[in-house]
């Protein structure tokens, strides 16, 4: 009841706390009355067509977060590892699959062997989503808008937008590059494919799409094909033995997209997210992925 109640303030509405917590709209009424009745105060002003907080009810959910968080933390405060072992879900976009995040995991692994991380991939959409199920503990996922006051978020990397192209085109200029040869599509459904689309029409460029795709990876083997250009980021850790591409900025100010580290406000993982987040943060730092770390490394 007291996880409705925060819901309630989190989302405004009984109906959106509803959602959020996987009830329905008569159940977060009920529960409502419920703690109203048991601790014999008025909780909300319901003289309102949509009820709201008394200033009492709101001193209450602030004590409640509170008491919330120390119930999720019971166990890690008397087992002192600050959970750092265990399971921890993590979710991440296709790009960075295979070199930020097996390098950041694999520091982890190495300070932290008790803690088992498992890896969600997915677009940031559904990410997010998996989220505000609960499902996931935190998503590296792009930035695509206002962070929701529900979450918290770290930037890891900015990664700039770039044109890639086969050595055997002899041009340099990525508009010209664009402008005659096929193009090979980031997804749209991504954040970043949004992002290029944005950018091609802001700079009324035409391309001559053939085909649309999720992964770098095959976007990559496409171009090396010589089928046609595309447009990805750059990625904040390379991957091992990188495709023998022209890799082009599309300008030196040009569009870039942010990566972070999304996951909810009220964690009671916030210590084992720390260490993950430092974890990223080094591994961008070593840009490129050749090898797992040794100990020495750490």
């Amino acid at each position: 009841m007291l996880k409705t109640l925060i819901a309630v303030e989190e989302n405004g509405t009984f109906s959106s706390a509803a959602d959020a917590v996987y009830v329905t709209h008569a159940a977060v009424s009920q529960q409502m009355k419920a703690l109203e009745e048991m601790w014999q105060v008025a909780i909300f002003d319901r003289t309102k067509r949509t009820p709201e907080f008394t200033p009492l009810g709101r001193a209450l959910v602030a004590r409640a977060r509170k008491v919330v968080l120390d119930y999720d933390n019971l166990v890690l405060s008397v087992t002192g590892d600050d959970g750092l072992s265990g399971d921890l879900y993590l979710g991440a976009v296709p790009t960075t699959l295979t070199g930020l995040v097996p390098l950041s995991i694999s520091v982890l692994k190495n300070a932290f062997p008790k803690l088992h991380i498992h890896v969600v991939p997915g677009l940031t959409h559904d990410l997010l989503h998996n989220i505000e199920r609960g499902s996931l503990d935190a998503a590296i996922i792009s930035k695509s808008g206002p962070i929701q006051k529900t979450h918290q978020w770290h930037d890891i990397a900015s990664e700039p937008l770039q044109l890639l192209a086969s050595e055997e085109l002899e041009s340099d200029d990525p508009v010209y590059l664009l402008k005659n040869n096929p193009f090979i599509r980031f997804s749209r459904d991504a954040v970043v494919g949004r992002l290029i689309e944005t950018w091609l029409q802001d700079q009324n460029i035409t391309v001559t799409d053939v085909m649309e795709l999720e992964g770098l990876e095959a976007i990559s083997s496409m171009v090396l094909s010589n089928l046609g250009v595309s447009i990805v980021p750059k990625r904040c850790v390379q991957n091992m033995n990188p495709l023998p591409l022209k890799r082009i900025l599309l300008s030196e100010n040009g569009p870039a997209r942010q990566l972070g580290m999304l996951y909810p406000a009220n964690t009671t993982k916030s210590r084992v997210l720390d260490e993950v987040l430092k974890a990223l943060l080094q591994a961008v730092e070593t840009r490129k992925f050749s090898r797992f770390p040794k100990d020495k490394d750490l």
